[in-house]
């Protein structure tokens, strides 16, 4: 059996190539992959050759959102048939070391996503192997589509969680793209009951509200204390747990200054290698600064979440491409077209 995916061998060199799709090992599943959806991370990849500050590796393949459904699989797995409809989380963990052990898997020394930074192939294609430990069936009623949302979404559970998003929390929200989008839709799902969403762009901010976002505030003309103010006037709190979901030094000294003392910072974007912060601001009021990566078990819930309509993630999927069109949907993405904030792509 030959899988066609889409390989990168350089900055801006993607192209489809053609190999036999490997032998199963006895842990293993071949996904026919169905949908495919384009993140910051993939375009990093692509234009710059950097996922944040690490180099990508050639060859490298692309593509770590997506559903499809099962074909084939190894003989100690016993809980999928062919047909299942499902969606992957992407790498995989040694699986035994202390972390792992302790279901922190997703800062096991040995991750294969961490470690290699990309994957190869990657989801950009026909056919993806996965251990069946990390693939996961969709109920019927979650889509092709959905189930392609099901990794980003898993991000925002495991930031909320890690920010003890509850409910009645009053959380701040940096970033409107998709990740600042499903962690509102988390937030509130989570019982978070006075959310604010920032962006420097204003048609993000109309989505933000379109999704339920009690305040917006559009940001990038005042100085960050300014901001916070501004913040705490229209939330009329100073929030618990502020969220930065855009991966810059302005948004998370708009957040050290917002949140109120003894509250929760999280830098869920990928922030620069340094940056220079207030950290005695932080420091004498005792905000907590927690790190989120990627996500860990938080796979079932993301589903159960859409399956049982605490979320609705079908409004941030505004643009669809085929498998041939990759280019262009890559492209498309990079142009930053105003409304553009998932694009999918069929591999069907």
């Amino acid at each position: 059996m030959q899988n066609t995916f889409a390989v990168l061998t350089g900055v801006n060199d993607l192209h489809l190539e053609t190999h036999p799709v490997p032998e199963l090992g006895p842990d293993d599943v071949l996904i026919r992959l169905s949908v495919v959806g384009l993140c910051g991370t993939d375009l990093s990849m692509v234009y710059k050759g950097l996922i944040g500050e690490v180099k990508v590796p050639y060859p490298s393949g692309v593509g770590h959102e997506a559903s499809g459904v099962v074909v084939s699989f190894g003989k100690n797995v016993k809980n999928f048939k062919a047909g299942d409809r499902v969606c992957i989380e992407p790498g995989n963990s040694c699986w035994a070391c202390h972390f792992c052990y302790t279901n922190r898997y997703n800062v096991c020394e040995q991750s294969s996503f961490d470690n290699s930074v990309t994957l190869y192939p990657g989801m950009l294609g026909q056919y993806y192997v996965s251990k069946a430990q990390l693939v996961f069936k969709l109920p019927d009623n979650v889509s092709d589509e959905e189930g392609a949302i099901i990794e980003p979404l898993a991000v925002a559970v495991h930031s909320c969680r890690r920010g003890e998003v509850k409910l009645g929390s009053s959380v701040l929200i940096t970033g409107a793209g998709p990740i600042g989008l499903l962690c509102l839709v988390t937030a509130k799902a989570m019982g978070a009951t006075n959310i604010l969403v920032t962006d420097v762009r204003a048609n993000r901010l109309e989505t933000a509200k379109k999704l339920g976002a009690d305040h917006t505030l559009l940001v990038g003309t005042r100085k960050a204390k300014d901001e916070a103010k501004k913040v705490q006037e229209l939330m009329g709190v100073m929030p618990e747990i502020t969220l930065d979901c855009s991966g810059t030094t302005a948004a998370m000294t708009l957040g050290i200054f917002a949140t109120r003392a003894r509250g929760v910072l999280l830098p869920v974007g990928i922030l620069p290698p340094e940056i220079t912060l207030p950290l005695v601001n932080a420091m004498v009021r005792e905000i907590d600064v927690r790190g989120v990566f990627r996500y860990v078990d938080s796979y079932p819930a993301a589903i159960e979440m859409i399956s049982k309509g605490l979320v609705d993630v079908k409004p941030l999927i505004t643009h669809r491409f085929k498998f041939e069109e990759f280019q262009k949907a890559f492209d498309f993405f990079k142009e930053g077209h105003d409304g553009a904030i998932k694009c999918m792509i069929s591999c069907k």
